[in-house]
């Protein structure tokens, strides 16, 4: 019984916010409307609010009301998790008032937006890479913000997604045998990403790439492809000389270096034939 009776009480609760938003929604008495609708934000409503602004959005639009209202208006969609939306007018706000005073705020928080929407790093990185340069474009465009900090750390985090998607999509070539495509994505990961702290990783990757590359090929070109091996292995001490993987990194020079040996004394032996 005492489950029904609470049942009941929750039921008639939900009822009467019900109808009293309604009432409030019909209202005429638009000062009335926004009062209640600020007074649904505050209190962490944020669809009743939304639905309210959104009613009064023409009727207070050029007034002195009006950025307030639009600035929790935007709010309301970022509260409610509706981040494109949050996006659309956090930007449509300081298009309407690029000289207010919550201008820094609102273009940090359009930035924000863009790395809310950032998805799992399998997916495609739109949205990562335009929060990186929102943030940028932040960090440019206010220098003295209190925000700075916060902008840098979206980057850094934002830069470590992207590497990781670079990092797998080179992985899978390696995987799929598909030799040449790796070496050159490993390659062009270290190059996009040269402050890594798995920078000594990619180019032993490049290396293996390349040398398997080398070993598949027609003997006609397997000199000048296990040359290539030797260059990103010097490449790889002048980068890494105190590198744990300096020694992987020699074996496949040494490979290299043995392989060209073999092949330069088969092509001399066939010379003398002649």
């Amino acid at each position: 019984m005492k489950l029904t009776s609470f049942l009941v009480i929750i039921f008639f609760t939900i009822v009467s916010c019900n109808n009293e938003f309604s009432k409030v929604l019909k209202s005429k008495d638009y000062n009335y409307q926004l009062k209640m609708a600020d007074e649904y934000f505050y209190k962490k409503k944020y669809k009743q609010a939304e639905q309210l602004y959104i009613e009064l959005f023409p009727v207070v639009k050029g007034t002195e009301k009006f950025e307030d209202l639009y600035y929790k208006f935007a709010y309301c969609s970022y509260f409610l998790k509706n981040y494109e939306e949050a996006q659309s007018r956090f930007n449509g706000f300081l298009e309407v008032f690029p000289n207010s005073s919550k201008e820094e705020e609102i273009s940090y928080m359009h930035a924000y937006t863009y790395y809310l929407q950032s998805p799992k790093v399998e997916l495609e990185q739109i949205n990562t890479a335009k929060a990186i340069g929102m943030m940028q474009t932040f960090i440019n465009t206010h220098p003295g913000s209190s925000r700075l900090k916060d902008a840098f750390d979206i980057i850094d985090k934002s830069r470590a997604k992207l590497e990781v998607k670079e990092y797998k999509s080179a992985e899978l070539y390696y995987k799929l045998q598909h030799y040449r495509a790796a070496g050159i994505a490993f390659t062009n990961l270290l190059n996009n990403y040269p402050e890594s702290t798995l920078g000594d990783e990619y180019k032993l990757m490049s290396i293996k790439s390349f040398y398997q590359f080398a070993k598949l090929s027609v003997p006609e070109k397997q000199i000048e492809r296990y040359e290539k091996v030797i260059t990103e292995f010097n490449d790889f001490t002048d980068r890494y000389p105190e590198s744990k993987l300096l020694k992987d990194a020699q074996e496949y020079n040494n490979l290299s270096l043995n392989h060209i040996k073999e092949l330069q004394n088969e092509q001399a032996k066939t010379t003398t034939k002649r």
